[in-house]
């Protein structure tokens, strides 16, 4: 899942070097952090968090393949 959401990320953004995925699991559910420079911060949100929603969907769609619940948080420094 982290790569899927790392792949994302690094095509959105100016800066792909400072993208940072992490996962924390818990049993049957994880959250994945994903950490990008402040300047590209709106990049990954999108105008209305359009971006981040579609980002979530995705990864909520690949994790019920998996019988998973995973949930996507953009995280600032």
């Amino acid at each position: 899942m982290t790569n899927l959401v790392e792949a994302i990320a690094k095509s959105l953004v100016a800066k792909p070097d400072e993208v940072v995925v992490t996962e924390v699991e818990d049993g049957n559910s994880s959250v994945i952090k994903l950490k990008v420079a402040p300047d590209d911060m709106g990049k990954v949100i999108g105008k209305q968090g359009r971006i981040a929603k579609a980002i979530r969907t995705v990864v909520k769609a690949a994790a019920i393949r998996q019988n998973k619940r995973v949930t996507v948080e953009i995280v600032e420094d």
